[in-house]
C-alpha cells in the first residue's frame, strides 16, 4: 500500500490531530512545527511567535481510502480559514491557516479546493499555500493530546466541539472503532 503525506496548519495542532485520528484512511497523525527559520524549535519558542513556525499536523494516509481533496475539504470545515494568524482565542502566526504541499499535484488540488471554498465562506480565505519546509516533530507530550486529556479545559471546550462537528458532518468518513 503506497501512502501519501499531507501537512496542514489550522490553529492549535491538538484540534487537527484529534479530528484526523478519526478519519478513515489516515494511518498516522503527528503534531509538529514547520514554516519557520529556527532549527529544532521547542514549543515555548514557537509559542513566543519569533521562530516563524506554524503548529501543524502531518498525516500519513492511504489515497485509496481517502483522497487529498477530501482531507482538505475536512480541513476547511473544521477551522476558520478567514482569520489571519488566529483560531478563536489562539492568536499568533503559529496558529495561521496554511497548507504545506508535498508535490505539484497537491499544490494544484489545494488551489482548486481553496477556490471552491471561497464560495462557502462569507469572508476571504487567508489560508497560505506553501511548499513543504523543514518539519520538526513536536514534543512527545503533544502527541495524542486530546485522547490522553479529553477533560482538560482546552480540550473539553475547544477540541471536543471540532471533533463533534467532524463526526456529525463526515459520518461516512469515520474510522471504525478500534
Amino acid at each position: 500500500m503506497a501512502t501519501e503525506i499531507a501537512t496542514l496548519g489550522g490553529g492549535c495542532f491538538w484540534c487537527l490531530e484529534a479530528v484526523y485520528q478519526e478519519l478513515k484512511g489516515v494511518q498516522h497523525v503527528e503534531s509538529g512545527y514547520t514554516g519557520g527559520h529556527v532549527a529544532n524549535p521547542t514549543y515555548e519558542q514557537v509559542c513566543d511567535g519569533n521562530t516563524g513556525h506554524a503548529e501543524v499536523v502531518r498525516l500519513e494516509f492511504d489515497p485509496e481510502q481517502v483522497s487529498y481533496r477530501e482531507i482538505l475539504e475536512i480541513f476547511f470545515t473544521i477551522h476558520d480559514p478567514t482569520t489571519p494568524n488566529r483560531q478563536g482565542n489562539d492568536v499568533g502566526t503559529q496558529y495561521r491557516s496554511v497548507i504545506y504541499y508535498h508535490t505539484p499535484e497537491q499544490h494544484e488540488i489545494a488551489r482548486q479546493v481553496i477556490a471552491c471554498m471561497a464560495n462557502v465562506w462569507d469572508a476571504p480565505i487567508v489560508t497560505e499555500l506553501s511548499a513543504l519546509q523543514p518539519y520538526y516533530k513536536a514534543e512527545e507530550y503533544h502527541q495524542n493530546y486530546f485522547r490522553q486529556h479529553p477533560l482538560q479545559g482546552y480540550c473539553a471546550f475547544v477540541v471536543a466541539p471540532k471533533v463533534a462537528k467532524f463526526r456529525k458532518i463526515f459520518t461516512d468518513k469515520l474510522r471504525a472503532p478500534a
